[in-house]
């Protein structure tokens, strides 16, 4: 690095510093997250390849091929989600991402209900995610997959993400980059070979519904389907969660999210497109006879030899996911404790001599091996606490998309380096009429013949976690205990010249 650019990147590390502590705090963490490894963090939560992959079958033979298009719709709408946070995460690049964001926002009560809707389903997400990886590496390595070597593969990704994520920011940086590329790479080749060597489907039918419906209406069926897409596009989030890991963070973050989605999107919708295109059956798949329609595609394409080699890149891309996901849940946990809002906190807060939050990272490796263990001693109990991880981090982003329209009604104007100026508030419902539409359709019973328990599952979790939080919330009164800066977004005046030049920090 020459004189002049270690001259920048000093003065651009004094500018973060000196915007974070007029937001009220210090930072012990590593400034060396760039912003293509702030972006492959984002992709590799979000993950196309294990999105696409784990739900490919079951979305496929809900709404055929036209299941494909639920991944464009969802991508607008999650990109209207994404600019809000876009511009929040401008003015506010506070490690913790949803947390602090609805702390300065509205204020503690609501912060700490977005932190522990959020907390919980990051924790099922990593054991749901963990426990999908199993069929892949039983696939790879050539042995029977079963229920309870699934969760035995899950708990060693586990141990193995965290005692990664314990070495340090450089190395999460490194392994996200790593995946983001094989990810990339993979669906590119991947996708490109089925498409020109094992096409069996014409391009046409991917307006074939196959007289798909429910009373005489395909509408149904394609939501049903749409599921695939809604659980496939929020990893943007975890580009916010590391912002005191990252120089310039105002700018970057914002960028980088909005490349989660561009970038990640389009990865996910040419994946399911070579797999839809690559279908050598597609009545089979929709009667049910094929159930795992992406093993018979890869064993068709490549052969016993080749299919394991694409059956190690998604594991690669599992892997990445599962660090990318605990190192979003430490940052939460950190954040809480260091604003005093968790048991715990005075641990919680510390960070190891490799700048990183060790016990909190422990804690959220702890959790999901504890949720994944359950499936040990209750066949459904993985399946239903899994239920709740998409719709809680879909209630957790909504909680923020409502905080920015409070914050704005009384008067916060966005005053960081990303601002979506007048076009703000129509984003920002917009957005939040989307994200209502999403989690009514996520929760929505669709096995009239299942048990109650079943079908409501995730309203059930929902209402279990979110009312045990305001029980605990009201009993406890953990938000008291902190000092920090709180409902405060709105009293922020736009940033004066000189300071706008730094960092879009506002004048204090």
């Amino acid at each position: 690095m020459s004189g002049s650019s270690a001259a920048r990147a000093t003065a651009t590390l004094d500018h973060d510093a000196e915007q974070l502590k007029a937001l009220g705090y210090s930072s012990n963490f590593e400034r060396s997250m760039s912003l293509w490894e702030n972006f492959s963090l984002g992709f590799t939560y979000l993950s196309p390849v294990v999105g696409v992959y784990t739900l490919f079958g079951l979305c496929l033979a809900a709404g055929g091929p036209p299941m494909f298009w639920s991944y464009l719709l969802i991508g607008l709408g999650q990109l209207l989600v994404c600019l809000i946070f876009g511009e929040v995460v401008s003015q506010f690049p506070i490690s913790g991402g949803v947390y602090p964001w609805a702390r300065r926002l509205v204020g503690k009560r609501w912060a700490w209900m977005v932190g522990w809707v959020y907390a919980w389903a990051l924790c099922a997400t990593i054991a749901g995610v963990a426990v999908g990886a199993g069929p892949y590496l039983a696939a790879m390595l050539g042995f029977e997959s079963n229920s309870n070597a699934n969760i035995y593969i899950a708990l060693g990704l586990i141990l193995v993400s965290t005692a990664l994520n314990l070495v340090g920011t450089k190395l999460l940086a490194r392994v996200a980059m790593f995946g983001f590329l094989c990810e990339l790479v993979g669906a590119i080749l991947v996708g490109g070979y089925l498409l020109v060597f094992e096409r069996h489907q014409p391009f046409s039918v991917l307006f074939d519904t196959f007289d798909l419906n429910v009373n005489g209406s395909y509408l149904p069926a394609f939501l049903a389907a749409s599921l695939a897409g809604l659980f496939q596009y929020y990893g943007f989030e975890a580009c916010g969660d590391v912002a005191e890991e990252t120089p310039n963070p105002g700018k970057r973050i914002p960028k980088a999210m909005r490349m989660t989605i561009y970038i990640g999107g389009a990865a996910a919708m040419f994946a399911c497109l070579a797999l839809i295109l690559a279908v050598p059956d597609m009545q089979k798949v929709l009667a049910g006879e094929d159930t795992d329609p992406v093993s018979t595609i890869l064993s068709n394409a490549f052969g016993p030899i080749g299919s394991k080699l694409v059956m190690g890149v998604v594991m690669v891309s599992f892997i990445s996911c599962v660090l990318s996901l605990q190192a979003a849940a430490s940052r939460l946990l950190f954040a809480y404790a260091r604003d005093e809002m968790i048991v715990g906190s005075s641990v919680l807060k510390r960070l190891s001599a490799n700048h990183v939050p060790s016990a909190a990272l422990v804690v959220s490796g702890v959790v999901p091996a504890a949720i994944v263990c359950l499936g040990l001693f209750m066949a459904d109990a993985v399946a239903t606490i899994v239920g709740f991880a998409a719709i809680g981090i879909y209630v957790a982003f909504q909680l923020i998309v409502i905080a920015a329209l409070i914050a704005r009604a009384k008067g916060w104007r966005p005053s960081g380096q990303f601002s979506l100026g007048g076009w703000g508030p129509l984003v920002n419902i917009a957005a939040l009429v989307y994200g209502v539409g999403a989690i009514v359709n996520m929760v929505w019973p669709r096995s009239p013949d299942a048990a109650w328990y079943i079908n409501y599952s995730m309203i059930l979790t929902t209402v279990v976690v979110m009312g045990a939080g305001f029980l605990y919330m009201l009993l406890a009164k953990p938000y008291d205990k902190g000092t920090a800066p709180a409902g405060d977004a709105w009293k922020f005046s736009k940033p004066a010249p000189e300071t706008a030049a730094v960092a879009g920090v506002p004048a204090q």
